[in-house]
């Protein structure tokens, strides 16, 4: 039963903003990292930015870092992600997950439960 459940996509011009929730169901985020991830049509998923709530340590993909920030509520038991200033290559479907390490590269390794996901969409 644990498990994850993202919400806030939508369709959003360019240089809009959305905010992802991501909520964890059937357990606690203690001591846990949780990783944002996307996948957009023909591409790989790929690691969009994590943050760990034991040290607070967070990470963002190059290509989000500036423009998105990752926060969590450990009162709501949820992971945000706070995206701004949205381009077109940002259109994927958003999951989240937890994630066991995060490499010194930005690789992320061990995502053992994974939320359904929630699509962004961004476009004129």
């Amino acid at each position: 039963q644990e498990q994850f459940v993202e919400s806030g996509g939508g369709l959003v011009q360019p240089g809009g903003s959305l905010r992802l929730s991501c909520t964890a169901s059937g357990f606690t985020l203690d001591y846990y990292t949780i990783g944002w991830f996307r996948q957009a049509p023909g591409k790989e998923r790929e690691g969009v930015s994590s943050i760990s709530n034991s040290d607070g340590k967070i990470h963002y993909a190059d290509s989000v870092k500036g423009r998105f920030t990752i926060s969590i509520d450990n009162v709501k038991n949820t992971v945000y992600l706070q995206m701004n200033s949205l381009k077109p290559e940002d259109t994927a479907v958003y999951y989240c997950a937890t994630v066991e390490l995060v490499g010194a590269t930005g690789i992320y390794y061990g995502m053992d439960f994974w939320g359904k996901g929630t699509l962004v969409t961004v476009s004129p």
